[in-house]
């Protein structure tokens, strides 16, 4: 269940292995592109891409090898690269769906858009399955019911499959932070030429980047703002008095073409396993934006599960001595999920002013920064954790 790039994923890696599998998705394939999201890919999401065929991201992506912090109205690089042997790429969430859903089609690929789902069925057995309506044009959609010997959740936040755990075997963590992101997309050629993450005393924002021809630009909000109250002034002006300092910094301004809020939540459900049932991506966890960790967390998922479920089916994937080898797939991505969140929120409260923060507070979060960035092993946590965790698979890759 999902047809986003966690699933898609999957599917094209269930398909290179030879396992037969049926991908359903709510939304249409239009609506799935349209929707803004993350663009920054480790360089071992950029190796599980390219080692699957889809290399684009090699020759369109932007590579960064390196990131700047902004604070007291000063930029101070960290070399990721040279502190790590990794960049990472600037790729739109939307090409990697786009690179995926197209190879499914070349394939292929089962894969059936507005399959809305309306009952996850019997998960305690050896044959789970879904009841499911297809879009049925005009005439109204069809009830249909798919039987299966492994059901995978990767339907994303809002994940029905999460909601069919049982509550006495779900445990779900839950942090909601105190601020958002008020997000545009403007007309505009790069302020600079890798993301600026800034504190001020106005609160955070984040210099980002689309192509050579707009820019993705965040400043911290409160998360029940209305991004309709703000014009293209107010929302420079916002932007400009974030990033000013002693240094001339200003960014190039251009028309505003969207713009949005982003509420901030950290949640991890566990397990990840019930019966035959297997949850992927945001229907497990979702993370902060801050770090860039979760489409990252998306695709490291599903590698490792197609290596728990290629076992599974090649041991005959039946009998429940079998079905206790679907837990490796929670114990080997659990460690990662989790410094993860670490890592996320820990950007997250460093850079971002607390709506309630005492003035002790904000100077220790400056203070914070500034010892980051005077110490080589700051500025390698940070560089490690951003770039991720893990062995780089593809030399090409970094």
């Amino acid at each position: 269940m999902g047809g986003g790039p966690a699933g898609l994923l999957l599917s094209h890696l269930l398909h290179t292995s030879g396992i037969e599998h049926v991908v359903l998705e709510s939304r249409t394939r239009d609506e799935i592109y349209r929707t803004t999201r993350a663009g920054i890919l480790e360089a071992s999401s950029v190796s599980t891409l390219v080692d699957a065929g889809l290399d684009r991201v090699l020759r369109e992506g932007d590579r960064h090898d390196g990131i700047a912090l902004r604070f007291d109205g000063e930029s101070h690089r960290i070399d990721l690269h040279g502190l790590t042997g990794r960049a990472v790429w600037l790729y739109p969430q939307t090409e990697v769906f786009t690179d995926l859903a197209d190879r499914r089609a070349a394939d292929g690929g089962d894969v059936r858009w507005q399959a809305e789902v309306t009952e996850v069925l019997d998960l305690g057995t050896d044959h789970p399955g879904v009841r499911w309506t297809d879009a049925g044009g005009a005439a109204g959609g069809t009830e249909r019911e798919l039987r299966c010997d492994v059901l995978v959740g990767a339907d994303g936040s809002h994940s029905t499959c999460r909601h069919t755990l049982p509550e006495s075997l779900r445990r779900h963590y839950v942090h909601e932070y105190p601020y958002a992101w008020f997000g545009v997309i403007v007309e505009a050629p790069r302020s600079a030429p890798e993301l600026v993450y800034t504190a001020s005393e106005h609160g955070f924002a984040l210099i980002s980047q689309r192509t050579e021809t707009h820019q993705r630009l965040y400043f911290q909000c409160d998360p029940d703002e209305d991004p309709s109250g703000w014009d293209d002034e107010r929302i420079w002006g916002e932007l400009q008095r974030r990033v000013a300092g002693g240094d001339g910094f200003r960014l190039v301004e251009g028309p505003v073409e969207e713009r949005s809020v982003l509420r901030f939540r950290s949640s991890v459900v566990e397990p990840v396993r019930h019966g035959r049932m297997l949850l992927a991506g945001d229907a497990a966890h979702t993370v902060p934006p801050t770090g860039a960790k979760g489409l990252n967390l998306a695709l490291a998922d599903v590698v490792v599960l197609h290596d728990v479920l290629t076992t599974w089916f090649a041991r005959g994937g039946n009998g429940r001595a079998d079905d206790d080898l679907l837990d490796e797939y929670g114990r080997r991505v659990s460690e990662r999920v989790w410094r993860a969140q670490h890592f996320s929120a820990w950007m997250s409260r460093m850079l971002h002013s607390h709506p309630a923060e005492s003035g002790f507070e904000a100077r220790r979060r400056v203070a914070e920064l500034r010892t980051l960035v005077d110490s080589e092993a700051g500025r390698r946590f940070l560089a490690e954790g951003y770039t991720g965790w893990g062995p780089i698979i593809t030399e090409g890759a970094m």
